[in-house]
């Protein structure tokens, strides 16, 4: 039946009429959700820069060139983790990446539940084993330390071979950041585990009050010991021109790593490209204009998702406060009742009804890794902030976007489809 559900088209009305349209032998890998988009029009200092370098016919060579790992490193200095170019590699967008790093390290893979619906089928296309691990109640994104712990015990029990501990710092789907202390709490039970930490931090610069929530890295605690991922989708570059970059340890470890990582890139010809590897590099260095976008869009996102938290909790839905993304994951199984009366029972049903009458995708549990049973889905603030191109920009330049009609229309049609499950 999964193979029949389709949640990964976004935008407006034209989109989600796709998105509900009937078709045959749509599998969960090829039409899974993808991460929520700002809905913003691209900058036009990162065209400029594309354009310029459009004449550049040849690829960037495996792994990147000495201008994307040399922005790397400097993006990575800002945020306290000094890196050598020698340890950075980059590639088209995280996918290829995490798929490239895995496949070299070897092993099984621990992972929270929820996590990013791209994780898993990344760690079940190279033949691996993936264990799901629950999250705190607290926040998304990594494991409960104890619950690691004893889920590496019985499996290495049981003859698996766990090695990696794959973990978020802002997370999708939960829009959570972790505590520090939690964070460091996972990290020590990873380290005890004997586990490496690929910690994606694609959504790190997307927080929503960057002055009032301090997030951290796993490898600023365990420096040997954690590889760092960033899809410059998540803050900096349009998620149509693919480009995402790791830090790897810098130890003779890290070195070996690195080095079968971009065997795995060659290999499969994941490759930057050229024109592509210039925006890459000129967005990593974060002009005024790009740094301004970024933070200027996660505010936005964060006033919408904010908003959009108070509809669910006044009708008795359940939601961690967002604090990073563009989206935030509801539970909605305190209205089960009112749900059922529209014959929906679980997330995959919820996923088809709630994404029909809001017009806009809204991707069930299920395909986060979470359980069928449970009414969870994840709502993305994108649609909300506009039809157009134009509105959306106009909600950008807003001092109070909440105030916009086309906003305010989208949050009160939220509210209204919520309001009637309450009844």
């Amino acid at each position: 039946m999964a193979e029949g559900r389709l949640a990964g088209v976004s935008g407006s009305a034209g989109a989600a009429g796709a998105w509900r349209a009937a078709a045959q032998g749509r599998g969960p890998v090829r039409y899974g959700p993808p991460a929520p988009e700002p809905g913003l029009p691209v900058l036009p200092e990162l065209t400029a820069v594309l354009a310029e370098a459009a004449g550049r016919a040849a690829p960037e060579p495996p792994g990147g060139g000495p201008a994307v790992h040399e922005a790397a490193c400097r993006h990575w200095g800002r945020r306290g983790l000094a890196t050598a170019p020698e340890n950075v590699a980059a590639g088209p967008g995280a996918p290829a990446l995490l798929l490239a790093l895995l496949g070299a390290y070897g092993g099984d893979v621990m992972l929270p539940r929820p996590c990013p619906a791209w994780w898993t089928p990344q760690v079940r296309l190279l033949g691996r084993r993936a264990y799901h691990v629950p999250t705190p109640a607290e926040c998304g994104g990594i494991p409960d330390p104890y619950a690691l712990l004893e889920t590496v015990r019985r499996v290495r029990a049981e003859g698996g071979d766990p090695r990696v501990l794959l973990l978020s710092v802002a997370d999708d789907p939960t829009a959570t950041v972790p505590p520090p202390e939690m964070l460091r709490e996972a990290c020590e039970a990873a380290e005890s585990a004997g586990l490496f930490v690929v910690s994606d931090e694609s959504w790190r610069d997307t927080v929503h009050r960057p002055h009032d929530t301090l997030v951290l890295s796993p490898a600023e605690m365990l420096p040997e010991q954690a590889a760092v991922l960033v899809d410059l989708s998540g803050a900096l570059l349009p998620a149509g021109w693919p480009a995402a970059v790791v830090r790897f340890p810098g130890t003779p470890r890290g070195t070996w790593l690195r080095a079968r990582t971009l065997d795995v890139l060659t290999a499969t010809g994941a490759l930057v490209a050229g024109p592509v590897a210039g925006a890459a590099a000129h967005a990593l260095d974060e002009s005024d204009a790009v740094a301004g976008r970024a933070y200027a869009a996660a505010a936005l996102h964060g006033a919408v998702a904010a908003a959009a938290h108070r509809e669910l909790l006044a009708v008795g839905a359940l939601a961690r406060p967002p604090q990073a993304g563009r989206h935030l994951y509801a539970d909605l199984t305190p209205l089960r009742a009112g749900l059922a009366r529209h014959g929906v029972g679980d997330a995959m049903e919820l996923e088809d009804w709630l994404g029909a009458r809001l017009g806009a995708p809204t991707p069930g549990g299920q395909r986060f890794a979470d359980e069928l049973g449970a009414l969870r889905v994840r709502l993305s603030t994108g649609p909300l902030l506009g039809a157009t191109p134009a509105e959306r920009l106009v909600a950008l330049g807003s001092r109070d976007p909440l105030a916009l009609p086309h906003v305010r229309d989208a949050l009160d049609r939220l509210g209204s489809v919520l309001a009637g499950l309450a009844d």
